[in-house]
């Protein structure tokens, strides 16, 4: 970057770096979300509730099948890319 583009770059350096944060964020909120751990609390949270009454099976089907579709889609499908 030659001296002239990186002046008059440097006003848009604090947005490059809103924009570097906000994707480190959503790369960990995926991970998260695809973390076989993290998956296992969830189903487990939804066959506790159903057990208690707080959910019926159908409900626990639903949250069954979108962890499910959290782990086995591509990191980058439904992005909107």
């Amino acid at each position: 970057m030659g001296l002239v583009s990186g002046i008059l770059g440097l006003p848009l350096a604090p947005i490059r770096g809103v924009l570097a944060l906000g994707e480190l964020i959503r790369q960990r909120v995926e991970e998260e979300q695809r973390n076989p751990a993290a998956v296992r609390r969830e189903l487990e949270a939804a066959q506790a509730a159903r057990e208690a009454g707080e959910i019926t099976p159908e409900e626990e089907a639903e949250v069954q099948q979108r962890a499910l579709n959290r782990v086995t889609r591509s990191p980058t499908k439904g992005r909107g890319d």
